[in-house]
């Protein structure tokens, strides 16, 4: 019981200093070691439990600055904002019915279902439960259509619009949304991703300047916090914050923000002071100057070709085969890309990209080989002149040629023939009447006629005088004077045109050179692709009206492969995206089988079938799949893209990125 007394008096505070008072120095020494090594080996087992028991994630909150290349305008819809930084605004701040993951692959956005009926040739959509633009009003499936009207309006001006023509749209309820095509399509889904806009903002407004184009309502996972403009009422800056009311996972960096400089040089030293976190892509050149140990390089897979493509309609030599089959050969993919390129992209052989999209490496491959290509320009009959340049003699035999006996008395268009030729020597037939009959007057003429030219006509019969009579002799020399077979020489040249763009105008210069090597003459024309400016511009003057011989272009394919827009027939003309003229019956049947086909395996088939044989028939040279690179400041965490089908597409998982971390149990 005193034992008991004892360990209670310790338990307070006078009873601890009792207890320090009863021992000595000795022991007061071994007791408070005791404890701090108790304390302390508490403190490691409890940290250690900690960190073996759980892991470090992704927090909340940060702020990413990125920068980018001004533009001349600033269209904040997914309508009809199409530049490059309004298309990096639109996809944050809006949402579609699919959208794309990290590998460039479909997946829901605002649609929680779809189905495919009838083939392919119905497709229904379901939004998901209580959906909210960001302003807090309820999004539903009349926002849908209202869209999708808006795009197919030609008024709107839609860079979306080929997509949607003759498509039909159908209110099924207040979330159902019923597409009903004319065809059937395996490739519709990738239409889907396009942002939807709240109608009770648009339906009354002008979609090229409207002030909702700088204050935008969306239902994307930021929106628009504030535009900053410079005293010339250019945009600096825009900031962007967490849409609170956003469907999917809720983005871990809080404030995002855009800073627009003016030309390279600027943004380049932003990002090297550490002014701005990232980079997007811009010339090759310019990369070196980018060296930055803190920061990560991206280098994202894009379904992009650049080729050339020839224009047989706008030139005739580009008709010959050999011709195009000797461009092919003629041209070294691999010096245009280590001196253009170097390390950002790989050689296009064909255009379904087999590497991106896992399909075969295509059966017919033209390697570089400039013996072969000198050969087919040989047998295509061109040939080197006294200056090294190739050229084709062309004889060109005329329409019409003497074949008649004519004489006194005959009428016919022969005879009228016979007069214009008279007539072109007025010594001989100073009348020069064309009435296509033979009468005295004629005859005198081609008295005249004969006896100036007596040594080819009368003296090999024996003769001293004419006759007036158009026989065999006299026939030979009118055929030798007035219808005798031209010549002329084709110069193998070129003009090829290309966008004002740094790295595509040192591509065509190679180029040039290389088909120089061949005997070839090449004119590049550059051409600003902005119409805002008063530059001539590629698109209305050159691409839509298909002003162009040779054309050094980009296009972009989806995330599902699609060639049709690209090389069907019934694309030829503007809006279709058939830049070579291109047309093979056999083709056509092959891309519509593939967009008709629900089955992999089967499109897969055909477009393997169609690659090889449009590769046959060489209209065009493929040039290069260039990658996309993203430069990132380590601080930003949590980038997993791999492969995008444009450049906005980086932030398709913006909301996995982050900066700050916390610990969570396992």
């Amino acid at each position: 019981m005193s034992y008991l007394k004892g360990v209670k008096k310790l338990t307070t505070l006078r009873g601890w200093k009792q207890f320090f008072k009863i021992l000595d120095k000795r022991e007061k020494i071994i007791f408070l070691t005791s404890l701090f090594f108790f304390c302390f080996t508490s403190i490691y087992l409890s940290s250690d439990f900690y960190f073996n028991n759980t892991e470090k994630i992704a927090g909340r909150g940060g702020y990413y600055v990125e920068g980018l290349l001004r533009s001349p305008r600033l269209i904040i819809n997914p309508v009809s904002g199409n530049l490059e930084n309004e298309r990096d605004l639109a996809q944050l701040i809006y949402s579609g019915l699919m959208k794309y993951d990290d590998q460039g692959k479909l997946k829901l956005d605002l649609a929680k279902e779809y189905k495919i009926l009838e083939g392919g040739r119905i497709f229904e959509f379901y939004l998901k439960d209580n959906l909210f633009w960001s302003d807090g009003k309820p999004l539903n499936a009349d926002d849908v259509i209202f869209t999708l009207k808006t795009i197919q309006n030609p008024s709107s001006n839609s860079f979306l619009r080929a997509n949607w023509l003759g498509v039909k749209v159908e209110k099924i309820s207040e979330t159902g949304i019923r597409f009903e095509l004319s065809n059937p399509s395996s490739v519709f889904l990738d239409n889907s991703t396009f942002g939807i806009l709240p109608k009770n903002i648009w339906e009354d407004q002008n979609f090229l300047t409207s002030i909702y184009n700088l204050k935008p309502v969306g239902s994307g996972p930021y929106k628009l916090k504030n535009l900053v403009s410079d005293i010339e009422g250019n945009i600096t800056s825009a900031e962007l914050v967490v849409n609170p009311y956003y469907s999917g996972k809720a983005p871990n960096i809080s404030n995002l923000k855009f800073l627009f400089f003016k030309n390279e040089d600027e943004l380049i030293r932003a990002f090297k002071s550490g002014k701005v976190q990232g980079i997007s892509f811009f010339p090759a050149e310019n990369y070196q100057r980018l060296e930055k140990e803190n920061a990560s390089r991206y280098q994202l897979s894009l379904p992009v070709y650049f080729a050339l493509f020839f224009n047989s309609a706008q030139s005739e030599i580009l008709k010959d085969k050999d011709v195009r089959m000797a461009l092919n050969h003629g041209t070294n993919k691999d010096e245009i890309i280590e001196k253009a390129l170097p390390g950002q992209a790989s050689a296009a052989d064909s255009p379904i990209l087999p590497d991106i999209y896992g399909f075969k490496e295509p059966g017919i491959s033209y390697q570089y080989d400039i013996q072969k290509a000198k050969e087919l320009l040989d047998k295509a009959g061109f040939v080197e002149n006294e200056n090294g340049l190739r050229e084709k003699i062309i004889k060109k035999t005329p329409s019409f040629q003497f074949k008649s006996d004519l004489k006194l008395g005959a009428r016919s268009e022969e005879v009228k023939e016979l007069q214009k030729c008279l007539a072109k020597d007025s010594s001989i037939y100073p009348d020069g009447e064309v009435s296509g009959y033979f009468g005295e007057k004629t005859k005198k003429a081609v008295i005249k006629f004969q006896e100036k030219y007596k040594d080819e006509i009368l003296t090999p019969s024996g003769l001293t005088q004419g006759n007036g009579m158009v026989l065999r002799a006299t026939r030979a020399k009118l055929n030798d004077l007035c219808a005798a077979p031209s010549e002329k020489n084709l110069a193998l040249s070129f003009t090829l045109a290309t966008v004002n763009q740094p790295t595509l105008i040192k591509v065509a210069e190679i180029l040039k050179e290389q088909w120089k090597a061949l005997g070839i003459s090449l004119d590049v024309q550059t051409y600003d692709n902005n119409v805002s400016t008063l530059k001539p511009n590629l698109e209305q003057e050159v691409i839509k009206p298909r002003n162009y011989q040779i054309l050094l272009f980009g296009e972009v394919l989806s995330s599902l492969p699609d060639p049709f827009p690209f090389w069907h027939s019934s694309q030829i003309k503007d809006p279709g995206l058939n830049l070579s003229g291109y047309e093979n019956k056999n083709g056509d049947k092959l891309l519509e089988e593939n967009r008709r086909s629900l089955d992999e395996t089967e499109r897969k088939e055909s477009l393997e079938e169609f690659q090889n044989l449009l590769l046959a028939d060489a209209p065009a040279v493929f040039l290069y799949s260039p990658g996309y690179i993203y430069l990132v400041s380590n601080e930003i965490k949590g980038i997993e893209t791999e492969t995008i089908v444009d450049s906005s597409k980086r932030f398709s998982s913006v909301e996995n990125w982050y900066i700050k971390t916390k610990r969570a149990w396992k």
